[in-house]
């Protein structure tokens, strides 16, 4: 499908109104004015809303989904994007953890409320990030109107480290706040998020009985960013794991499945 691209400045009530920027990239489907789409929240890494954010937003838009990307420093700054050099690096990590908690959370929902006013979204909603983002898109799902979140290489839930203090995100999952499909997915060679890390979360997920998948590949960090990456990129990997996110969006909120009854009963064993 054709998209196109907008963006909303919406008011922040916990930035004294200041508003965050949140950029909408949307299927364009001519002679269809009244189509109406899923929606998806897209969160960024470190450096806001960069060029290879909105490319892979805009891959999903394509596929029929209506996206939107918040920036998310604008206490900080304005929208424009984060060079991905030094000085940047440490911009966005600063930021990172100087900004609140619940400043985190507003942001999601203020990008959730929009996605559903919209009038070409349907209201079904699911979530993706990377690094910093794949966090977010992890705590966007204890707000049930996400159903689905497909997070790559999602730093600090293991270190509890997100923000000013700590966070509380698999603190959340074992009180049972999450109820939607949650797919993590981790390169095995992350160096920000070591095996311990990555071992805590998918027990703390299991444990809690949250639907998940939970992917380990041979990949280091940042390894679907087709820009400046550090040699990390690796293009076939990030094709086969888009695609296999795209399979949980279309299944999740592409189709009205109707409200969940029951476990699916027994699985019979079987060769």
């Amino acid at each position: 499908m054709l998209i196109t691209k907008t963006f909303h400045d919406v008011p922040s009530a916990l930035d004294n109104g200041r508003p965050i920027r949140i950029y909408v990239i949307s299927p364009n489907v001519p002679s269809y004015p009244h189509a109406k789409f899923p929606g998806i929240v897209c969160f960024s890494e470190i450096y806001q809303v960069t060029g290879p954010v909105e490319r892979f937003a805009g891959q999903i838009a394509s596929h029929g989904y209506v996206v939107a990307c918040p920036s998310t420093y604008h206490e900080f700054q304005g929208p424009d994007p984060i060079p991905y050099d030094v000085e940047g690096t440490d911009r966005g990590n600063k930021y990172k953890v100087e900004k609140a908690l619940a400043a985190y959370n507003e942001d999601a929902t203020l990008s959730i409320d929009l996605l559903c006013s919209l009038k070409n979204c349907n209201g079904k909603i699911a979530a993706t990030g990377m690094c910093l983002g794949g966090h977010l898109a992890f705590r966007a799902a204890f707000d049930p109107r996400v159903l689905s979140s497909v997070c790559f290489f999602a730093t600090d839930i293991h270190s509890a480290s997100l923000g000013k203090g700590k966070d509380d995100s698999l603190v959340r999952v074992r009180n049972g706040d999450l109820t939607g499909e949650v797919v993590m997915i981790f390169g095995k060679q992350d160096t920000h998020v070591p095996r311990a890390g990555r071992d805590l979360i998918r027990k703390t997920l299991e444990d809690a009985d949250v639907t998940t998948s939970f992917l380990e590949v041979q990949a280091q960090h940042a390894f679907i960013r087709d820009e400046s990456s550090k040699g990390r990129w690796d293009a076939a990997l990030t094709r086969s794991l888009f695609s296999y996110m795209m399979e949980v969006f279309d299944r999740t909120v592409a189709r009205d499945l109707g409200p969940k009854e029951g476990d699916g009963g027994a699985i019979e064993h079987v060769c």
